[in-house]
């Protein structure tokens, strides 16, 4: 009888601990204002030249709020999801804005070698 108590107690103090470990987790605030910083350099790099990147941004905006109201909510579960898929669009607006001004610089080089090879050629005689 004794040997159960002891492994009831073990058991409680395991559930326990995992129950703590799994709400020791960054905070709604701590996530939210990590999302809201992406959000602010994704509206830095330039977004708007890019429309699948000012999409993305779009999307970001929307999903912290969505995220806002999920955990006034209660549902912090999915408000932490909604808040990781704010940031992962934040990310993603500012690669795709980068890809428009580097495909821009590239152009940009490109025609700048073509009018150099233009204005290079001898003239045939």
């Amino acid at each position: 009888m004794r040997h159960l108590n002891l492994a009831v107690m073990g058991g409680v103090l395991l559930l326990t601990a995992a129950i703590t470990g799994c709400a020791s987790g960054p905070s709604f605030h701590q996530s939210s204002e990590e999302s809201k910083s992406a959000i602010r350099a994704a509206e830095e790099a330039g977004t708007i030249e890019s429309p699948s990147a000012a999409y993305h941004l779009h999307l970001a905006k929307e999903e912290l709020a969505r995220a806002e109201v999920l955990a006034a909510a209660g549902k912090k579960e999915q408000a932490a999801s909604m808040l990781t898929r704010a940031e992962a669009d934040a990310e993603l607006a500012i690669a795709l804005s980068h890809e428009q001004a580097e495909k821009t610089d590239a152009a940009k080089a490109i025609e700048r070698v073509r009018k150099l090879r233009e204005d290079n050629r001898l003239p045939m005689e």
